[in-house]
């Protein structure tokens, strides 16, 4: 299907996400959609590196998708922006941060190796967050292709309200065709019916007592359960041959919702998600902002909030240079409105994550969670200005993901934060690439967390026209309170603003935050509230200085007396073993520290195991997994957490 449009015809905006296990055929599916609504003259390929989502050197050379791409199609009055996100289990931080600005989905399986276990985690997530979801079962023209087996496990590993929208003639052949349903067929429309009973009771009541819903009616009950993500269309078919795909696309554009518009008031104040971060070669940063409400335009001076990582508020502002809607033709694209994805530049600064809005506003706050490997970073060969050079790169490289948060040692030396080993290469890759700099990794070690016990206070003050015993001319006192968990650290005056000049109050608050980087058992110190609680200083003597080096002083002491425990991430686990292997992965996983929550059986003569496990322990547990299970075992997991750790501080 090759389809034109005039700008003049587009109508609606529908943002969707393209996800998938990785190889499942995602980034094929991407191509095949954009050449045939006629957004692209040829299809690209993923072993040739050619594809039109997949830009980095990374991404061609290792056939994967790293970042978010954003790409857009015209079908008929409506503009689909596709967002091509990673399909690695490493990088599901960056899929929830797209996630978050999407109107629906379609989640990609393959046909030959059936429901994948990150597949699971996707389809969980998706569930989470309440997106309207499709699903296509890619690669039905390959040997060893499955329908009714795949379709079985779907209903049990994934969701149980599935509506198969095609029929599979050749299934498992290069000769494999589909066949569309139509709600015509009285055998099809008694399946949905049927299917669709099952989330409406007032449904139900006239598929068992009659009057019979019509063909009409349960095509709007269809696309309002799919809305609203209680029922998932199927369909079968393949990315590289076509087949298949336009069914898909009539599901995409009839039963996917889309974005969502305000109703119009007066001047309202723009809102937004900046869900990605790109450079160009010349350095020059552009960024990805989804609209919500308000218009934005070039010239325009925006407003943007953030969280750091120890959860500090931060907000600034700077003028829009240039705009370009996506998907728009030439000239109608430089005014951003409500449903619309545009790349802007100018705004010195801007992060993935960043808001447009009231700072307070978390209705389209992204959740991302939380990684749990630190590794140190070094250049291999270390030479004058080597450290600084590789730790400015870093820091480019964490502007783009802010998950990755490049972090100073006292050694001189960097640490990042990541989601999992593969991003070492992504990241070492890029440094070669980008930056022309080899670097060296520490083997990773899990991420824990240190939270007060309890309460606790430090004062050190001046003398009589004498400096403090530590020999700063300041007083300081400071009180540690816990607080609520997932607060972050926050800082609070008890003294009066006044009393202090406002550049020794930041040199207090900047140096508060920055301690707590490092606690008393050498871990960030998180979900507490520091209070000032005294302070001085001597007119013409005390310098910020003063007030920088006495602050860790005294918050140490005040850490010391409240106590600190430490927190070690947790993972949800699900595993799914044939039933003679049992035994030996449940006494691994008790090994290991696993709290076993249920064991339940399935009528495949498999055993799905559930529980939580220290992350520390994770990639053991993936590495005897295929020996324990007779390479039969499957096995998902995601963050869920932490807990003290067992016998520790």
């Amino acid at each position: 299907m090759r389809t034109q449009h005039t700008p003049s015809a587009i109508r609606r905006t529908l943002n969707i996400g393209i996800l998938a296990h990785v190889d499942a055929g995602k980034t094929s599916l991407t191509e095949r959609l954009l050449h045939d609504t006629g957004a692209i003259d040829r299809l690209g390929s993923v072993d040739a590196g050619t594809t039109h989502t997949d830009t980095g050197t990374v991404e061609r050379q290792r056939g994967i998708t790293v970042r978010s791409a954003v790409v857009s199609f015209t079908v008929g009055t409506t503009r689909v922006n596709i967002i091509d996100t990673p399909g690695h289990a490493d990088f599901v931080a960056e899929v929830e941060r797209a996630l978050g600005v999407l109107d629906g989905a379609v989640l990609v399986l393959s046909a030959v190796e059936g429901v994948q276990a990150h597949s699971r985690l996707l389809m969980r997530t998706l569930h989470e967050m309440r997106l309207p979801t499709l699903l296509f079962v890619n690669k039905i023209d390959r040997a060893g292709a499955c329908h009714d087996g795949l379709l079985a496990d779907v209903r049990r590993k994934l969701t149980p309200h599935l509506v198969p929208m095609t029929a599979v003639r050749g299934l498992g052949t290069r000769a494999a065709r589909t066949v569309p349903h139509s709600l015509d067929e009285a055998d099809f429309r008694t399946r949905v019916a049927e299917t669709l009973a099952e989330t409406d009771d007032a449904l139900l009541a006239r598929v068992v007592d009659g009057p019979y819903p019509t063909a009409a009616e349960l095509r709007t009950a269809l696309a309002d359960r799919t809305a609203r993500g209680l029922a998932h269309p199927v369909y079968f078919g393949s990315a590289l041959s076509g087949e298949g795909v336009a069914p898909l696309l009539d599901g995409i554009t009839g039963l996917l919702p889309p974005a969502a518009v305000p109703e119009p008031e007066p001047a309202p104040q723009p809102r937004g998600t900046v869900f990605a971060v790109e450079h160009t070669a010349s350095g020059a940063r552009s960024a990805y902002v989804r609209l919500y409400s308000g218009e934005l335009a070039a010239r325009q001076r925006a407003t943007l909030h953030r969280r750091e990582p120890d959860g500090t508020p931060y907000t600034y502002s700077g003028r829009i240079t240039a705009l370009e809607v996506v998907g728009a033709a030439d000239g109608t694209g430089h005014r951003l409105t409500p449903g619309n994805i545009a790349r802007i530049r100018g705004v010195t600064g801007i992060r993935v994550g960043d808001r447009l809005g009231a700072p307070d506003d978390e209705a389209h706050r992204p959740h991302f969670p939380a990684p749990t490997l630190r590794t140190v970073v070094r250049p291999r060969e270390p030479g004058p200005g080597a450290a600084a050079r590789l730790h400015a790169a870093l820091r480019r490289l964490a502007e783009e993901d802010p998950l990755i948060h490049a972090c100073a040692e006292p050694d001189g030396t960097t640490s990042v934060l990541l989601h999992g080993e593969m991003q070492k290469e992504i990241i070492a890759a890029a440094l070669a690439d980008e930056y022309g700099i080899d670097a060296t990794f520490t083997p990773s070690r899990v991420v824990c967390r240190e939270r007060p016990a309890g309460t606790g206070e430090a004062v050190e003050e001046l003398g009589h026209r004498a400096p403090a015993p530590s020999g700063h001319w300041a007083t300081i006192g400071l009180r540690v309170d816990p607080a609520a968990h997932g607060t972050g650290a926050a800082f609070r005056y008890e003294t009066e603003l006044g009393a202090l000049p406002r550049a020794f109050h930041a040199a207090i608050e900047e140096t508060v935050h920055a301690a707590l980087r490092r606690g008393p058992h050498g871990w960030s110190v998180t979900d507490c509230t520091v209070t000032l609680i005294r302070s001085g200083f001597v007119g013409p003597v005390s310098t910020a200085a003063d007030f920088r080096g006495l602050t860790p002083l005294v918050l140490a002491r005040a850490l010391d007396r409240a106590g600190t425990r430490v927190y070690e991430p947790y993972h949800a686990f699900e595993a799914d073993v044939p039933a003679d292997a049992l035994p030996a992965v449940t006494a691994c996983l008790t090994a290991l520290g696993a709290d076993i929550a249920e064991t339940t059986a399935d009528a495949a003569a498999a055993w799905l195991i559930k529980g939580t496990l220290p992350a520390r322990h994770l990639h053991t547990v993936e590495r005897r997994l295929p020996g324990l299970s007779h390479g039969e075992g499957t096995w998902w997991s995601r963050p869920c957490g932490d807990r003290p750790v067992k016998g520790g501080a």
